[in-house]
């Protein structure tokens, strides 16, 4: 599949620059950059989720803790 977008001169000059600088085609510089920003909207939803129902519920455990449940799950 292929798609089209507009940019002007300095747009594509930009991205030409950044593209060509870490050996990679215009294509694959704004695939990454599509998908990463796709990615970090992912992560900051889950976040502000996680965020929520801590406040909700802000229990907190040490790494000994989760140690010992671990262990105990898994006996």
């Amino acid at each position: 599949m292929s798609v089209s977008i507009r940019l002007n001169d300095s747009e594509l000059a930009a991205i030409k620059t950044y593209a060509t600088s870490y050996g990679m085609t215009v294509s694959e510089c704004i695939r990454r950059a599509i998908l990463e920003q796709i990615e970090d909207e992912y992560d900051l939803q889950a976040f502000k989720k996680a965020k929520e129902e801590f406040e909700e519920n802000p229990v907190t455990y040490t790494l000994d803790e989760v140690i010992a449940e671990l262990n105990s799950d898994s006996k």
